[in-house]
């Protein structure tokens, strides 16, 4: 696997049981820090649902609002609620911003990047593909986007699927080591 395509992420999310979800569900609620802050679109909820089981399955602490904190309303944003969100970013190790077709519509994406960015610079973007069908070898961004070093997973050198930060295909660092403050570095492999 190298990018994330919705139907293998919908995939996930529905081969679960109510059970192993619910289980992961309650396990997370009970975090107070955060290795992971996926800010997404909420119309690509079923997507985002199976980003969240892959990346949890993976061993890191994933947030995300309406998973965590379902008594937020999406509808009745207030000072409170707004500040709520704001300390689960300031404890979160990082933020993925999951880009999909449906990004562009989000109000709360590009305010959620900023607000990291400025407070801790370790933000990358996870693009979610409509399909693997001529899908690209590297992410280019677009806009301020391309500012920004992209996630893929891939196998490790043991076979373990990992995820990777990556500025370029020969500059990269797999997500655990980014999350202790090491940048993508260069290599003689191409991810």
């Amino acid at each position: 696997m190298s990018f994330y395509t919705i139907p293998s992420l919908k995939n996930l999310s529905e081969t679960r049981t109510f059970s192993e979800k619910q289980r992961i569900i309650n396990e997370s609620k009970e975090y107070t820090t955060f290795d992971i802050f996926l800010s997404h679109c909420f119309l690509d909820k079923e997507v985002v649902k199976g980003l969240f089981l892959d990346l949890t399955s993976q061993g890191y602490k994933v947030y995300v609002d309406w998973i965590i904190d379902p008594h937020l309303d999406r509808n009745n944003v207030t000072k409170e609620s707004a500040e709520h969100i704001r300390n689960r970013m300031k404890n979160s190790k990082s933020l993925l911003l999951a880009i999909s077709a449906n990004s562009t519509t989000s109000k709360w994406m590009p305010w959620e990047l900023g607000f990291v960015d400025g407070n801790t610079n370790k933000c990358a973007i996870i693009p979610v593909y409509e399909n693997s069908y001529n899908m690209p070898e590297k992410y280019s961004g677009f806009e301020y986007l391309k500012l920004y070093p992209y996630i893929k997973k891939v196998n490790n050198q043991n076979g373990k699927p990992k995820i990777w930060v990556i500025e370029n295909p020969t500059k990269y660092v797999v997500f655990d080591q980014y999350l202790d403050n090491i940048k993508p570095f260069q290599r003689d492999t191409r991810i």
